[in-house]
């Protein structure tokens, strides 16, 4: 995941009375999430399970480890998600038992008894487009296992609320609301009175309507019950013929009046769903109502002063109120989840949920590149795939000034613009000044061009100057936006007509209401070839640039089946790939087509793919012809054979709709509604794996490896707890697989005359011992793991970060610019240079060899003779190091010893071994601290640090040495070249002189030995 950390429309809240810092949010198809920190952070809970489509999460006031979740978002809005019934968590949110529900596709309301965790209701509203038997209000008293249909009405009347009095749990409130959507992107809300407001008194078991003073025509309804004074109630509600109101009961429901004409407590959030009420636990005059913006009365509804909102709409959703304290308060919105605990003088933030919800996907062609699309409710977003300061963090994306629904076009031309296309707009932004321009052909609403909130936007990969944008006719430009041309007729149906699955509430004229262009595919081969597809079930061919086109429509594709993506191949003219979605006509099957013929025959190519899983995407990989990707409502499947099979690429992806994929050089991006951009990094595996393969070992050809710096943060590192994604990984993607368990597994790097630069194995002990581990200054989530080659069956992926091995150093630290958990110890080895190397695989005696190219970061502007100079001086630098420590390290050893054997020694004896100490302190010398001024002498500590020193200086920065840099190395290598020569002198003759006065003495001889564990340093970095 690579964010952004901006979060999206979230419905569900939940908290825990008497843990006041833990609180539980749902995203609309994003997931479960907690935070035990009052929202400073937030965490996935729920990333296991078949969906991520959330409508309510509640937690048992009477057993906070039992949490019940219902899936389906329960909103009716052009967009929207639906799931697969409810969950149970017996261990706050640890793991999950699914209880059923499998068929309301919708259920946005739950309530827990405050007495009895087993004692539960759901509000099933059921198929937001279509007639379902599994509607209404239901009842388990047994935590789930089994469930009673309490209200029911008919197959097109779902439940949308329930509410239990927290004095008198037996006293329950329910609503039920009588909906449909049509397929058309606006005006396709159909609600009708079949509904009501509802109550019980013995449980649930019994229910009588309640009319007095609610509207004749209501059709929905929410209800807060005020839980210090239970008979005073409030309600919002919307009728039939759309009246909008906040209604007050003192009386608990028997009668209702209307209790203010102050529109805005009573408007439709962001002008599409009902507000919901919520009553202060203490005050029941205190009233809050979650709209475009939450608003808030003190005087039982009377007036009202916005609470919480900002200029554009924050659109608010739902809202939780601690029981025990009203000051805490989790809200939660269109832009994601935030808390107050001081009663809204301050609140967490959103920034810290990657729950954004794209609608489509595409990368820069720049290094490292951007990935780009318009974001749901909040506007859009351009992040880069590679954050330079270790992780992907808040500096490291931007809006773009694309509309919330839109495609984006980065100019091929231009990396500083960045056109953005939906609805009527299409927009023109500039990363230098932050500009936008609306450059869109229509400026003003003609009703002779229809659009939808998502439409068309692209770039021919064959012109780069020629940009499309569609609406229910197609446009061109090639002076980017100065001018365009139609060049289709309107591409929709006549007349669609009305799908069977509206029903009876569809309203006059519907019948009359068209498409527009939902799908866009230029050639890769000829300017003047393009398909197009249509929201209500039209395909079309051009061959002359939009003068002719060609109606090429498979014949089973009925109305209103929304053709969500055309893949145009990149092998030849006459294939394409279609991906269909019929969600909005009730069916939730996948639809995938293909045509190798221009589009004469198509085939249906979903074998593999499952029942439920409408198509938004599908994706031709332009290396290996015939791979194939798709996305469906809830998943990511693969294709090796054209599209005849497919498979699960699910991998660790949540299962969240997967809106839009697209491929850029190695990688696979997914663009989700609810989870933000996703990267699977290096599909080059995909591209080469076969049946062939799967019987033996195999090492997997590399993708070309880059030379990035890791980290190139200067500054104390951002907190562990602020967001931020990972990098993709430091160097050279290496992929094996094994068809069995091995012994021994070896993996080697080779240069161009075949020297061993790198060389790994199962059996590699770490770096650190944990004993020593343990002993460090910094706590050790900032550590990297220690890795070790896997033996396992299976796919295995190794890094190779690009350097050789570490110089032994005296001393070793973690540097500031850390990452946590990903953090290595410095020093790291000489970095390699650009070129080509060989990479080995030993698998139990049999080796495999495949080659990789290394690349320089195309940022980096050294020569290849800079580079060359760089290299030669970080291993001269790395030798001296090398060489020095290893003195240094057996200089500490002899004067260990020596300490262990003074005490036994006579007075002659003592003599010589205080000599011997004393012109060997004078070649050691002392390692200088933090600032201390170096050593006059030349000795082998200041040698040491001062070879480590530049050798820093030289390694951190990919750039030629600097004159001062190779005068200092001349420096170091003299006095290199002169105590060393010192230090070999006096081990090959005052060591094995004193030894000689030692047996003589009868006292044991000083071993030449090395002790690597030394003290790690523990400095502060300024």
């Amino acid at each position: 995941m690579i964010g952004p950390f901006r979060g999206g429309r979230t419905r569900a809240a939940a908290g825990v009375p008497g843990q006041p810092n833990v609180f539980y949010i749902g995203q609309v198809n994003g997931g479960v999430w907690k935070s035990d920190d009052y929202g400073r952070t937030w965490n996935p809970i729920f990333d296991h399970e078949s969906t991520q489509s959330i409508g309510a999460v509640a937690a048992a006031p009477s057993d906070p480890n039992v949490i019940y979740v219902s899936s389906g978002e329960g909103l009716h809005r052009p967009d929207l998600s639906v799931g697969n019934g409810i969950y149970k968590s017996t261990d706050a949110g640890k793991t999950w038992t699914h209880l059923g529900m499998r068929d309301g596709q919708q259920i946005p309301a739950l309530a827990v008894d405050p007495r009895d965790p087993n004692r539960v209701f759901a509000a099933v509203l059921g198929h937001p487009y279509g007639p379902s038997q599994e509607r209404g209000i239901y009842r388990s008293t047994d935590g789930g296992q089994n469930w009673q249909r309490v209200i029911a009405k008919d197959e097109n009347t779902g439940g949308s609320d329930v509410q239990i009095d927290p004095a008198n749990p037996d006293v329950v409130y329910a609503s039920m609301w009588e909906v449909r959507e049509g397929p058309w992107e606006d005006g396709n809300e159909f609600n009708g009175a079949g509904g009501g407001l509802f109550k019980s008194t013995d449980g649930g078991s019994t229910w009588h309507a309640l009319t007095s003073g609610l509207p004749k025509d209501l059709s929905q309804i929410y209800v807060a019950i005020a839980p210090s004074d239970s008979r005073r109630l409030y309600a919002t509600l919307a009728t039939a013929s759309g009246k909008l109101g906040v209604y007050r009961s003192d009386d608990a429901g028997d009668s209702w009046s209307e209790i203010t004409h102050d529109p805005r407590p009573a408007g439709r959030i962001g002008g599409g769903d009902l507000p919901i009420p919520k009553v202060d636990p203490r005050n029941p005059d205190l009233l809050y109502v979650v709209s475009t913006v939450t608003m808030r009365s003190a005087d039982g509804g009377k007036t009202w002063s916005g609470f919480r909102g900002a200029p554009g709409g924050d659109d608010y959703q739902n809202l939780w109120i601690n029981p025990n304290n009203g000051n805490i308060i989790l809200i939660v919105s269109d832009q994601g989840a935030i808390i107050t605990v001081n009663g809204g003088a301050s609140w967490s933030s959103w920034y810290n949920q990657p729950t954004a919800q794209f609608y489509h996907a595409i990368a820069t062609n720049t290094f490292p590149y951007r990935v780009c699309g318009g974001q749901q409710e909040s506007g859009s977003a351009c992040t880069l795939s590679r954050g330079n300061d270790g992780a992907i963090t808040f500096r490291d994306w931007h809006p773009v000034g694309v509309i919330e629904y839109g495609y984006v076009a980065p100019d091929p031309l231009d990396p500083d613009v960045i056109y953005g296309g939906g609805r009527t707009e299409v927009s023109k932004f500039h990363f230098s000044t932050g500009e936008v321009q609306n450059v869109t052909p229509i400026s003003l609403r003609n009703p002779k061009y229809r659009t939808d909130r998502t439409e068309p936007l692209m770039f021919s990969p064959v012109d780069p100057h020629v940009l499309y944008f569609a609406s229910n006719v197609l446009f061109k430009t090639t002076d980017g936006g100065n001018s365009w041309q139609t060049i289709s007729p309107d591409l929709t149906r006549e007349n669609p007509g009305v799908p069977v699955s509206v029903g009876a509430l569809v309203p006059k004229g519907a019948d009359k209401l068209r498409g527009v262009i939902y799908a866009l595919a230029p050639s890769f081969k000829n300017l003047d070839t393009l398909w197009a597809g249509t929201d209500d079930g039209q395909l079309w061919i051009t061959r002359d640039g939009g003068k002719n086109w060609g109606d090429i429509t498979p014949k089973e594709l009925t109305a209103w089946s929304k053709v969500t993506q055309i893949s145009a191949s990149h092998f030849d003219e006459q294939t394409a790939y279609v991906s269909v979605s019929r969600f909005r006509i009730d069916d939730q099957r996948p639809y995938v087509y293909r045509t190798h013929d221009g589009g004469k025959n198509w085939k249906l190519i979903t074998a593999g793919l499952p029942d439920f899983g409408p198509v938004d995407t599908v994706r031709e990989d332009p290396v290996r012809k015939g791979l194939l990707f798709a996305g469906t409502e809830n998943a990511v499947w693969v294709s090796f054979d054209d599209g005849d099979h497919w498979q699960s690429l699910q991998l660790n992806l949540p299962h969240t709709s997967a809106r839009d994929l697209w491929i850029h050089e190695n990688d696979l991006i997914v663009a989700t509604h609810g989870r933000s951009f996703w990267v699977l990094d290096d599909i080059a595996p995909l591209r080469e794996a076969s049946v062939a393969i799967a019987n033996a070992v195999h090492l997997f050809t590399p993708a070309t490896a880059y030379r990035i710096q890791r980290d190139t943060n200067t500054d104390t590192p951002l907190p562990p707890d602020e967001p931020a994604a990972a990098n993709p990984p430091d160097g050279a993607i290496l992929d094996y697989y094994l068809p069995a368990a091995g012994s021994t597994v070896t993996l080697e790097i080779l240069d161009g005359p075949g020297h061993v630069v790198r060389r790994f194995t199962n059996s590699d002990k770490p770096d650190i011992a944990d004993e020593e581990l343990q002993k460090q200054l910094i706590p050790l989530y900032w550590v990297r793991a220690p890795r070790k080659l896997s033996t396992d069956a299976g796919m295995h992926r190794w890094v190779w970060d690009l350097h050789y091995p570490a110089p032994v150093s005296t001393r070793h630290d973690y540097p500031i610019a850390a990452i946590p958990h990903d953090t290595p110890r410095f020093p790291l080895g000489p970095t390699v240079l650009p070129g080509t190397y060989s990479v080995r695989l030993t698998v139990d005696g049999k080796s495999s060899i495949a080659s990789l190219i290394v690349k320089m970061d195309p940022r980096v502007k050294t020569s290849a003779a800079g580079l060359q100079k760089k290299f030669q001086a970080e291993t001269r630098m790395a030798s001296i190091m090398r060489e020095s420590a290893q003195a240094v390290l057996q200089g500490g050893s002899i004067r260990a010893q020596l300490e262990k054997v003074k005490g036994q020694a006579n007075p002659p004896t003592t003599d010589a071994i205080e000599t011997f100490d004393k012109k060997l302190a004078g070649l050691l010398g002392t390692p200088g601290g933090f600032l201390a001024p170096p050593s006059q002498e030349v000795t082998l500590s200041r040698l040491n640090g001062q070879a480590g020193t530049l050798y820093t200086q030289v390694w951190q920065a990919d750039a030629e040495p600097t004159s001062s840099q190779m005068e200092a190395m001349g420096t170091i290598e003299r006095d290199s070249a002169d105590v060393l020569k010192r230090w070999n002198e006096f081990k090959n003759s005052d060591l094995p002189a004193l030894n000689r006065v030692l047996r003589e003495s009868r006292i044991p001889e000083v071993r030449l030995e090395a002790d690597l564990h030394l003290e790690e340093s523990q400095i502060d970095e300024e």
